[in-house]
């Protein structure tokens, strides 16, 4: 059976429906599987042809057993997961002629982000075990900007579940607040927070507060579809098999993928997915904000004030999937985990030491993509292709480029595209030259129907979110 550990290792482990309903573990730390399972070549040949949903049927059904999910309300529940999509399986875009470097679209769901892959299964299995146990749920999650939208889109209507979506305001686009905003829900309700000098991370201070008072988070209801949800990056493990078989030639052929990293939980999925038995490596690819650059280049764990930059849903100083990370590098050493917890809230900073510094860049090479690549990406692929990247999947895209040198041999490379560039207007203006019209593939039906709706959200200042937040869940209980 697979059980559920926190990365500290200071509560006990709990079976998958309740990592999943209380998000954070009650020490603080977060959820990883025990154990992950090692897959052999004849598993993986059996699941090489299969479609994006019959293989996540597969991936999901190795970490949640069948006396905790039945595997036919499993199977239903993914089913359903994918119904409002466009493309179910994501479409792979070749680059160059030799294969060599591709482009994986994640961003085809309702909200056009790679999110929907996952927050639409992670809701819809707490709505079920909700269900299933007569109980209520407050969700609440931080966002840059994608995670909202789609936490939004699929909480919208369940009875059991009131969500609110707290996004720092001034530091998102535009279209992204009207996907959170015009959702029309009464259970949920958007929260725009002014005063966050750090971005999303201030946000993510308030809600370790709420989740850290145990007494409160139950009164409350509390959890989180943020990936310090164990359900989001389980999920995320499935694409990474998904384009390893369309991709790779032979099964055991090495292969790159180049992650957009922000909170760094679509890596852990493929941290995941490689501690299962896939042969990938990785870029970690961040934009002026290099925390997690850092990491992997000089082994520093260290916060840094917030730098705005153009791919905003990545403008993260505090990476908290690092510490699932950590724990799965360590071989689940929760006591060392903890120790670097310990020391990054006292001091801001963490020195790995050789023999660990070793064990987190194995397999993983980094850089940090500045603005004006991120432009010039966006700019160049345009114009000799007329492929339009969000500046998220530039980022990927650029990071690649960046560190091609570094891998051996001609290893084919994955760049991750998180987002529908419809997302990210102004920043596609900057892209292309002046005067020209934005073109077709940066507009989408859904963003265009948004601007005509009404919103719906709420407003504060930082100091007040906590109050206001427990105000408003208190009155939504009782109603």
């Amino acid at each position: 059976m697979v059980i559920y550990r926190s990365t500290r290792g200071l509560s006990p482990p709990v079976p998958f429906d309740q990592a999943v309903l209380e998000g954070f573990s009650a020490d603080g730390g977060l959820f990883v599987p025990d154990p992950v399972p090692r897959l052999t070549d004849a598993r993986l040949q059996h699941w090489k042809s299969l479609g994006y949903v019959d293989l996540a049927k597969e991936v999901m059904s190795c970490y949640i057993d069948p006396e905790v999910v039945p595997k036919q309300d499993l199977g239903r529940l993914l089913d359903d997961s994918f119904t409002a999509f466009e493309h179910p399986d994501p479409p792979l875009v070749p680059l160059d002629k030799d294969g060599q470097s591709w482009i994986l679209e994640l961003f085809h769901g309702p909200t056009l982000s790679f999110k929907d892959i996952a927050m639409g299964f992670l809701i819809r299995m707490m709505d079920y075990l909700l269900d299933r146990n007569d109980e209520r749920l407050s969700l609440i999650l931080a966002t840059t900007g994608d995670t909202g939208p789609a936490a939004a889109y699929a909480a919208a209507g369940r009875e059991r579940i009131n969500c609110w979506p707290l996004y720092p305001a001034g530091m998102i686009s535009l279209e992204q607040e009207m996907q959170m905003t015009t959702v029309g829900a009464e259970n949920v309700c958007p929260v725009a927070v002014h005063g966050c000098s750090n971005g999303g991370d201030d946000l993510d201070v308030v809600a370790a507060r709420l989740f850290g008072d145990e007494p409160l988070k139950k009164r409350l209801k509390l959890s989180s579809v943020n990936s310090i949800n164990i359900g989001r990056v389980l999920m995320q493990t499935v694409h990474y098999f998904y384009a390893y078989f369309r991709v790779a030639e032979r099964l055991g052929d090495p292969l790159i993928f180049s992650i957009p990293a922000g909170a760094f939980g679509n890596f852990c999925g493929g941290a995941l997915a490689r501690a299962m038995g896939l042969p990938i490596q990785f870029v970690c690819a961040t934009n002026k904000n290099g925390t997690l650059h850092r990491i992997f280049s000089q082994g520093v764990f260290a916060k840094r004030p917030l730098r705005h930059s153009l791919s905003s849903a990545i403008d993260i100083v505090v990476p908290y999937n690092f510490w699932r990370f950590l724990y799965l590098a360590s071989s689940g050493d929760a006591e060392l985990v903890n120790r670097a917890v310990v020391e990054f809230e006292r001091d801001g900073t963490v020195q790995f030491d050789d023999a660990l510094y070793d064990k987190l860049r194995y397999g993983v090479v980094s850089t940090s993509v500045s603005d004006a690549r991120t432009l010039s990406t966006m700019s160049d692929l345009f114009q000799r292709t007329g492929y339009l990247l969000d500046p998220h999947g530039a980022v990927a895209v650029a990071g690649a480029e960046q560190c091609r040198e570094k891998f051996a041999g001609d290893i084919a490379c994955v760049s991750v595209a998180t987002a529908h560039p419809a997302k990210f207007p102004e920043v596609i203006k900057q892209a292309l030259p002046a005067g020209r019209q934005l073109p077709e593939a940066a507009l989408h039906p859904s963003i265009e129907m948004a601007k005509q709706a009404a919103t719906r959200l709420l407003t504060c200042r930082l100091e007040e979110l906590e109050h206001r937040l427990q105000e408003e869940i208190e009155t939504s209980l009782r109603g």
